[in-house]
């Protein structure tokens, strides 16, 4: 079944983060061998253990699709990048709630629609700039 069973909202943000992930497995394996590493190559590194974070799941605690978007859509866009990975989850704990008390209207976009468009995208901006703009996690 796999991304046929998915909204299309789901493949459009999960895309670039199908390919960060992939490129970071490729440089973890790479950088096994060597200790100089780049700027670049270090925050892609990173990048990679901040998805392998989010990815992460309680068992038998599904997250709803419209939650999921929304965080892929922060890793997508940035919004994740300047978290230490060790505080990932708390990020990720912290948006779904900010998403789900204050933010509903967004969340209820979401799943009815299905699909991102531009009026959904600069909403999940603004959502995401309000969020962060309180320093959720220091």
């Amino acid at each position: 079944v796999g991304s046929a069973a998915q909204i299309k909202a789901i493949k459009q943000v999960a895309g670039k983060v199908k390919l960060d992930l992939a490129q970071f497995r490729e440089l973890a394996a790479f950088a096994q061998f060597g200790s100089d590493l780049d700027a670049a190559t270090k925050a892609r590194l990173d990048r990679g253990q901040r998805i392998v974070e989010l990815f992460k799941q309680i068992q038998y605690n599904p997250i709803p699709v419209e939650l999921q978007v929304a965080v892929m859509w922060a890793m997508q866009n940035g919004f994740i990048d300047p978290v230490p990975v060790e505080r990932v989850k708390e990020f990720q704990n912290k948006l779904q709630d900010f998403l789900e008390t204050r933010k509903e209207s967004l969340l209820a976009s979401i799943r009815q629609k299905k699909q991102l468009d531009a009026e959904l995208e600069a909403n999940l901006k603004a959502t995401l700039e309000e969020f962060t703009a309180t320093k959720p996690v220091g």
